[in-house]
């Protein structure tokens, strides 16, 4: 069995995408509405990049161990992606444009 069988998406000249594993902060203020409405941003922002969200889970409030924006604590969020090397690099810019995120991860998934 081919090692890649199964898994992501396609790339244009065969074999599967390289499958990354996103993780982003909310503010812990934000409305459900309005949290809802990050998370699919984040979902579009991978779309338009040729990607998909293979799962996403919520992970709720937690303690940060810093500071950030004021913000003691945060919405954690985890998502596995498949995503082309690329178009990892032009994520990680539309998401550090994104005010509403506090911070964020891309890193390459286990295999």
């Amino acid at each position: 069995m081919d090692r890649r069988e199964g898994r992501g998406a396609e790339r244009k000249g065969g074999g599967a995408l390289p499958e990354y594993e996103l993780m982003f902060i909310l503010p812990p203020n934000l409305e459900e509405q309005a949290t809802n409405a990050a998370t699919e941003r984040v979902r579009s922002y991978v779309a338009a990049r040729g990607g998909e969200v293979q799962s996403h889970e919520p992970w709720g409030r937690r303690r940060l161990a810093y500071p950030i924006r004021k913000h003691t604590e945060g919405m954690y969020h985890v998502a596995r992606i498949t995503l082309g090397p690329d178009n990892a690099i032009e994520l990680d810019r539309a998401l550090r444009l994104n005010e509403q995120i506090l911070r964020h991860l891309i890193v390459r998934a286990d295999r």
